[in-house]
């Protein structure tokens, strides 16, 4: 059943104020972002922006909330952690402006306590956590190598994650996220294949 009266006009405008914010966020970054200007493309004063979100920081963090929350719903139920990243590494090839809104406001996410700090943090420690348990998992099934820790192959594939982006933002024409990513998962995995 569709929700109707305020609490819907509230929620679509909430919505609004996002989308209009990312891209705000996406284009200028964190610190060049006008509350007011978003307010105004919103349609609304500043005072009635701040209704939703009691402070820009609050904005910031909501906005990447929900551009994270919009990206677990792509994945099929039962996705694998390692599959599911190096599926978003092919997304991301589809987005620039994403990939530099969160290049930047991870960076900005390690100056604590700036905006995005926990939100980051413990992005990463899902991330990882997640990431360890399914390599831990393949190397039970006898598909993964256990020459290393789960934990350390995880990282690497985070790492070489957020390298590739950052690459990829400066020459897209010849960085392939996805593939690279896909063909260093299997060089960890299993080293007769090459890579490592």
């Amino acid at each position: 059943m569709s929700t109707r009266g305020p609490y819907a006009k509230s929620a679509a405008k909430r919505e609004q104020i996002l989308r209009i914010a990312l891209d705000h966020f996406t284009r200028d970054g964190y610190d060049r972002v006008s509350v007011r200007e978003v307010a105004r493309e919103a349609g609304m004063t500043q005072a009635g922006l701040l209704h939703h979100f009691a402070t820009k920081r609050d904005l910031f963090l909501e906005v990447i909330k929900w551009r994270h929350a919009k990206d677990a719903d792509r994945f099929e139920p039962g996705t694998r952690a390692v599959d599911a990243l190096i599926d978003a590494a092919g997304w991301n090839s589809l987005e620039p402006g994403l990939v530099r809104l969160y290049v930047l406001l991870s960076a900005e996410g390690t100056i604590e306590p700036g905006p995005g700090h926990d939100f980051f943090t413990e992005r990463y420690d899902r991330t990882l956590g997640a990431l360890s348990d399914d390599i831990a998992q393949r190397q039970a099934e006898g598909s993964v190598r256990t020459d290393y820790a789960a934990p350390e192959l995880a990282s690497l594939l985070v790492a070489a994650a957020d390298g590739l982006q950052l690459q990829w933002l400066l020459n897209p024409e010849s960085v392939d996220m996805r593939a690279r990513l896909r063909r260093l998962w299997e060089g960890l995995a299993n080293p007769a294949r090459g890579i490592v």
